[in-house]
């Protein structure tokens, strides 16, 4: 294998990866992937992924979207959050990810994301009623709504890569 060739597939790879990774900052992973495979797929002159993956994987990433987003609502609606609360929670989903990265080798970025989630709904709920018993439900609502739709969508991007590597090596 020529050293352009192994490194454009090594940087695929890497990004395939990095598709899966994002999900759990709220970012649009599935995407990250279905873009990648494209690119590969045109790079390569749809040699080995052809438009009937590429297909697959459109109606994979936008089910994997869909349903995250409403797993997001459902786990919201139950709980009655605010727009404040849900500000909150993403920006501090954002925070708790980063100020947590490096612990446990990276992987405080996912306790971090999760445990910001919650202390932002918790704190927007908070300062939009003063009573705590809505926040703390607030905050367990936007958890659990999160937790819910990135395993579904951190299933669904595996799914994507498994059948991306199968159609390429296989």
């Amino acid at each position: 294998m020529p050293l352009l060739e192994a490194a454009g597939l090594t940087i695929f790879v890497v990004v395939l990866f990095i598709g899966i990774f994002s999900i759990i900052f709220g970012f649009p992973g599935t995407f990250l992937i279905l873009g990648d495979v494209v690119v590969y797929a045109l790079i390569t002159g749809f040699e080995k992924i052809g438009a009937k993956i590429i297909i697959a994987l459109v109606l994979i990433s936008l089910l994997a979207e869909a349903v995250d987003f409403l797993m997001g609502v459902a786990g919201a609606r139950k709980y009655g959050p605010s727009k404040t609360g849900v500000t909150l929670s993403i920006i501090g989903g954002i925070i708790g990810a980063v100020l947590m990265a490096p612990i446990l080798l990276g992987l405080g970025a996912v306790i971090g994301a999760f445990l910001g989630g919650f202390a932002g709904a918790f704190l927007g709920e908070y300062l939009e009623r003063r009573k705590l018993k809505p926040a703390l439900r607030a905050g367990y609502g936007a958890l659990i709504g999160r937790v819910a739709g990135v395993l579904f969508k951190g299933s669904l991007a595996i799914v994507m890569v498994v059948i991306t590597m199968s159609a390429i090596y296989f």
